[in-house]
């Protein structure tokens, strides 16, 4: 028998090589999983509209697949939607998920602006001048006298039972304050 040379029996593995090495699996079901996120990503991307789209990070060739897909019905759209998926799985999706949070966060921020604002006209109706420094302390550049007409013809339409046009008039005004 041959005896190894005695720089071989001394040589121990390093740890960093193996660690190198090191090979992570991942599981068919895994892979499946995130092809379907990506399909979804894909559809919602769908569903935007022109301008949306156009705040949205994509290459030309993806966005030219989206726009198809808008267009096509049935069996063609649900295989170009494979095809976004596939497209999206050799890109960077992280900063087209941004934009799309974005997008919606936009909308929930406004949807809860438009509520804060119900809240406060109706406010402004039931208390009259209390609830009006409020107003003028969230918006300094309010035109108090306009505020007060409105609120006196809001209250005047609620206790006659019309319809209440100075209320839609007060949240209108109300609107253009907050987005100045």
């Amino acid at each position: 028998m041959i005896n190894p040379p005695d720089e071989w029996l001394d040589h121990q593995p390093d740890p960093q090589d193996e660690e190198d090495e090191e090979i992570i699996w991942v599981s068919k079901s895994e892979i499946k999983r995130d092809a379907e996120e990506l399909k979804r990503l894909g559809m919602e991307m769908m569903e935007l509209s022109k301008n949306e789209l156009d705040r949205i990070p994509l290459d030309e060739e993806l966005r030219q697949a989206i726009e198809l897909a808008q267009r096509i019905k049935k069996e063609g759209r649900r295989r170009q939607i494979q095809l976004i998926g596939k497209m999206l799985r050799s890109r960077d999706e992280q900063p087209i998920r941004l934009a799309l949070d974005k997008l919606k966060n936009r909308h929930n921020q406004q949807v809860a602006l438009f509520h804060k604002l119900e809240v406060l006209r109706d406010r402004l109706i039931e208390q009259g001048d209390s609830a009006m420094d409020e107003v003028i302390e969230l918006y300094p550049t309010a035109d108090r006298q306009q505020l007060r007409s409105l609120i006196r013809n809001a209250q005047k339409e609620k206790t006659t039972n019309k319809p209440p046009k100075s209320a839609r008039q007060i949240f209108q005004y109300l609107r253009e304050l907050a987005e100045a």
